[in-house]
């Protein structure tokens, strides 16, 4: 047994003195038998004390000590600097099997990190320092390595967020799982980056998936990746950055930034493929005069080579394609599982009530939506037109009756003049479509706005967002209202 391994075990640092007041975080559990808590407390910049508790085998009594020794006195951009290797190498070096005890301990220590940070951490603010949220994809590390290189290594803080843990989800395809953390957190130390890890597992269910179940249960099409880049993710973190000192917050989407004389707007990327402007459209401008997103004015050829170049581990990591907690689960499951919208059998009817077929419930059908109805027969395919929860039914046409040239806008804010407007876009992969906005209203929240479209548009599905756009510019933006 190595000398220092041994230390920690019969001496074992901070050992059932969780500091009063501070963060705690926990990782491990029943399925592995080992459970670590670390706790941590954060003032000024500073990590003023640390503590933990173990559960399980001896190597996870050392590796929390070993955490706290590490962390206990030292700078909390310093702290954060500590991960898995760190934690093995004070312990004089694991074997591949003692090892999960040094990840366990890692993963409680930057909870409790991230925790403590967001309560009361005060750096010193320093020009040019950039807090960048990494996902664990290769987007994200290539922003991370742009601001390096543009800034130096020691001007950049990494972050990533746990929205979501559950059994029923693959936790390898999720951007916002425990792994995700785990694989960023590595990618970021080997970047040389102090990282953060913030838990906001409660404010993303009651802020984001809460309001998903109960939007479908409406019978409504919610969008919630804008309803999380608008009033959970990005302002959690943009809170952090302040508190780390830090004068920006840098992501990985593909997007742009432009002032065009009354301060800050969105701006589309450069490549039209890969822009996720729809993604953050209700970002107050306030939030976007502190951000900054380094991929857009690249292509993703090009942000795959920069990877590569570099030698970062996640060069060909896929994308993801889902929605991050229904990763490696379908909709219906989850809709029914979390939300207890299951089986609901219902009428599927035609504009004028005639019984056409049955469904298994309104939630699981859109506007537009054509197959899965369950209507044989040669004639013209039908499309749904409207879903109503109250009947539970799916009324169901032509492709010609989802034609609609008015679309209403509901919860709708102008960041300029509505005139400005010439276009809008009503689903994240379709195109903006050329639009203007009824009545001229001024800049400023509307509860209401009523959207006059160029050409028809083949079915708005109610709950997805209207992004309202001068050009390449968002200037506002609302939810799509059923007629």
């Amino acid at each position: 047994m190595d000398a220092a391994f041994e230390h920690h075990l019969s001496s074992p640092q901070g050992r059932g003195r969780l500091p009063r007041g501070g963060a705690v975080g926990t990782a491990g559990g029943v399925a592995c038998g080992d459970i670590a808590r670390v706790g941590a407390a954060v003032e000024g910049d500073r990590v003023a004390a640390a503590g933990f508790e173990a559960e399980g085998c001896p190597t996870m009594i050392a590796a929390g000590s070993a955490a706290v020794s590490l962390v206990r006195g030292r700078g909390l951009l310093e702290a954060a600097r500590v991960g898995v290797a760190e934690v093995a190498r004070e312990l004089g070096g694991l074997s591949p099997g003692k090892l999960h005890a040094a990840e366990l301990a890692a993963d409680a220590l930057h909870r409790a990190l991230g925790e403590a940070a967001r309560r009361s951490a005060a750096v010193a603010s320093r020009p040019g320092r950039v807090l960048v949220a990494m996902s664990g994809g290769v987007d994200s590390a290539v922003a991370a390595l742009l601001c390096a290189r543009e800034g130096g290594g020691g001007q950049v803080v990494a972050v990533t967020l746990e929205l979501w843990r559950d059994a029923g989800n693959d936790s390898e395809r999720s951007c916002c799982s425990a792994r995700a953390v785990q694989v960023a957190r590595s990618v970021a130390h080997g970047m040389g980056l102090p990282h953060l890890t913030l838990d906001l597992r409660d404010e993303f269910r009651g802020g984001v998936v809460a309001p998903f179940l109960a939007d479908h249960a409406r019978g409504l099409t919610p969008n919630p990746c804008v309803r999380c880049n608008g009033s959970v993710r990005l302002d959690a973190m943009l809170d952090l950055a302040g508190r780390l000192g830090a004068e920006s917050l840098a992501t990985g989407h593909y997007a742009r930034v432009h002032d065009d004389g009354g301060g800050p707007l969105l701006r589309v990327a450069a490549d039209p493929a890969k822009d996720q402007s729809y993604m953050l459209a209700t970002l107050a401008p306030a939030s976007i005069a502190r951000m900054r997103f380094p991929l857009g004015e690249l292509v993703k050829a090009q942000v795959r080579e920069l990877a590569t170049e570099a030698g970062l581990p996640v060069a060909r990591a896929p994308e993801s394609q889902d929605l991050c907690f229904l990763a490696g689960t379908g909709k219906a499951a989850f809709l029914e599982r979390h939300g207890g919208l299951g089986d609901r059998p219902g009428e599927v009817v035609d504009r004028a009530g005639r019984v056409l077929a049955r469904h298994r419930g309104h939630h699981r059908y859109t506007v537009g939506q054509r197959r899965g109805l369950g209507i044989g027969g040669a004639g013209a395919p039908v499309y749904v037109l409207a879903t109503d929860a109250k009947s539970n039914r799916v009324v169901v046409g032509r492709r010609e009756e989802l034609r609609r040239r008015e679309v209403v806008v509901r919860d709708a804010v102008l960041h300029r003049e509505a005139d400005r407007v010439d276009r809008v876009k009503l689903r994240y992969r379709s195109p903006a479509l050329g639009a203007t906005v009824a009545g001229s209203p001024r800049a400023g929240r509307h509860p209401r706005l009523e959207l006059d479209l160029a050409e028809p548009v083949l079915g708005a599905a109610p709950g997805q967002a209207a992004v309202l756009m001068d050009s390449e510019l968002v200037v506002g933006a609302g939810t799509i209202s059923p007629t």
